[in-house]
């Protein structure tokens, strides 16, 4: 279509790239059967709800910019989604932070999860991708 332009995602601010991001994730889950529902708040977490048109499978969502793990999740039942290069993840936070303590790459110790509680990766390493290659979207 030769009047639409393409945006610069770059030159979006952090309001406008969250926007673009779950229209982004929100159309992968489409493709298998998902609805997503944007919250204005995070409830409980989740910037949005996933629902499958089986009316038994809900996703509480957590929209981020890079592989993230977070203490402020951990029992809450929330997804992680988000997008790296033309990949989309969406995986369960609690499993992930399990399965990289059991890796080994970061241990309960490690200063940043110990004092701040938060990992995350611009780009996932070589291990995370192994271990995110089964949620991607």
């Amino acid at each position: 279509m030769s009047f639409l332009k393409r945006i610069d995602y770059a030159a979006l601010n952090s309001r406008q790239k969250e926007n673009y991001n779950f229209h982004k994730v929100a159309a992968r889950l489409a493709d298998y059967g998902f609805n997503s529902i944007r919250l204005s708040d995070d409830w409980q977490g989740a910037d949005f709800i996933a629902g499958h048109i089986d009316g038994n499978t809900f996703f509480k969502v957590q929209l981020k910019a890079r592989f993230t793990i977070d203490k402020k999740y951990l029992g809450r039942g929330i997804h992680i989604a988000f997008l790296a290069d033309d990949a989309c993840y969406l995986y369960p936070h609690d499993e992930i932070v399990e399965a990289v303590l059991a890796l080994g790459v970061m241990n309960a110790d490690a200063a940043l999860w110990r004092d701040v509680g938060t990992r995350h990766w611009k780009k996932p390493p070589r291990w995370a991708q192994t271990l995110l290659a089964q949620y991607k979207v």
